[in-house]
């Protein structure tokens, strides 16, 4: 079953949002992702749950002021 998230994420630059675009695309599982530097954002329609998507983000050191399931 798909799911949809949405993170609200820090990210100072280009080279922030790249490091999170790149871990995300490293994982399987994941249909589609958005990673907004300027909304400083990320989506994610993913088979996996919450908890190892916010994991997965937050490895890179980014800080996440937010999140939610979408659906």
């Amino acid at each position: 079953m798909s799911h949809k998230y949405h993170f609200d994420v820090t990210m100072a630059c280009s080279g922030c949002s790249g490091a999170i675009e790149r871990v995300l695309k490293k994982q399987d599982g994941i249909a589609n992702y958005n990673v907004s530097l300027e909304n400083q954002t990320v989506d994610v329609e993913t088979d996996k749950d919450y908890d190892s998507i916010y994991n997965v983000i937050q490895k890179t050191g980014k800080k996440i002021n937010g999140g939610k399931v979408v659906s």
